[in-house]
Formats: structure tokens, C-alpha cells, sequence
């Protein structure tokens, strides 16, 4: 995946994983089950309004809880294109990454994009280009594996490719 191109839902610091994915839900494996749960105590309105390409932008700390995969998959479910945080907590992180979900710190990015914002995200080069008020952030792309990861869809993919 080279780019996405979506709207954006801003949210603050440390969104902790049961703010994600409500830990009543977690009787059922079915992630699209999961995903229609997304985000509901935080924003109710974000199953129905989110589109493929969507994206969020973050504060601190994001997905910071639980170890449990399921917050990066109700995202990545709700095709959410990619999560842009000024830092993710560490096992929300390799999550997301096992997983597939793409996620990107970027300070300036999350200091100047609004809720609503229309954004592209150059995934090779880092670059984050907010169309709505004609301005790019740069956040540091992932190396070639960790991408190649991305791109097969999550960990476990990836390994059968090679």
C-alpha cells in the first residue's frame, strides 16, 4: 500500500484499549461482531459515520490498557486506513502491526489536524498531506520489513509469503 486518502476523527490522550473496544463486547470472536463497537464509549456517532480510508489522529499514549489484539482489529475491521498518534503505547503498537493495521507517530501532524480534516498518507515516504488546510507533516516511515508486514495484511501473512 503506497497511500490512503480519507477524513479524520481526532481524539485525545491515552485512548486506552477498552475505550477502543468496550470489554462487554468480548464474548465473541467474530470481529465484525467486535467492530460494530468501535469507539462507542468515546464516540458513539464513529461506527456509523467512519468510511474506508478514514483515519485517526491521536494524542499520547494511544491504545494504552489491555494486551489484547482486539482494538487494533475492530479498527483495521471499520477499514480505518491508518492511526497517526503522538505515541502509541508499546504492546498496542506491535499489535497493530501483527495485524496489519498501519499506524504513524507525527507530533505536528496530531498538533495541527482537526477532526474532519481531509488527509493523504504517503506510507514509503512518511509524509502526511492534510488537502483540507494545504499543509504536510513529515513522521519517520517504517522500515522495508515492517512495511512488508503492512502490506501483507499482518504478521502471520507476511510469514506464509515467505
Amino acid at each position: 500500500m503506497e497511500s490512503v486518502r480519507g477524513n479524520v476523527f481526532c481524539y485525545g490522550d491515552n485512548v486506552d484499549t477498552d475505550v477502543i473496544i468496550p470489554a462487554r463486547y468480548l464474548n465473541t470472536p467474530d470481529a465484525g461482531e467486535l467492530a460494530k463497537h468501535a469507539m462507542e464509549d468515546i464516540d458513539p456517532s464513529f461506527v456509523k459515520k467512519v468510511r474506508p480510508g478514514d483515519m485517526i489522529v491521536a494524542g499520547w499514549n494511544f491504545g494504552c490498557g489491555s494486551s489484547r489484539e482486539h482494538a487494533p482489529l475492530v479498527l483495521k475491521t471499520n477499514k480505518v486506513g491508518c492511526i497517526i498518534a503522538k505515541s502509541f503505547a508499546r504492546i498496542f503498537y506491535r499489535n497493530a502491526i501483527n495485524i496489519g493495521m498501519p499506524i504513524l507517530e507525527c507530533e505536528e501532524a496530531c498538533n495541527k489536524i482537526e477532526d474532519g480534516d481531509e488527509i493523504e498518507v504517503h506510507f514509503d515516504t512518511g509524509v502526511i498531506e492534510n488537502i483540507t488546510r494545504k499543509e504536510s507533516y513529515q513522521a519517520q516511515p517504517f522500515p522495508p520489513f515492517i512495511q512488508g508486514i503492512i502490506d501483507a495484511g499482518g504478521l502471520m501473512p507476511y510469514l506464509r509469503k515467505q
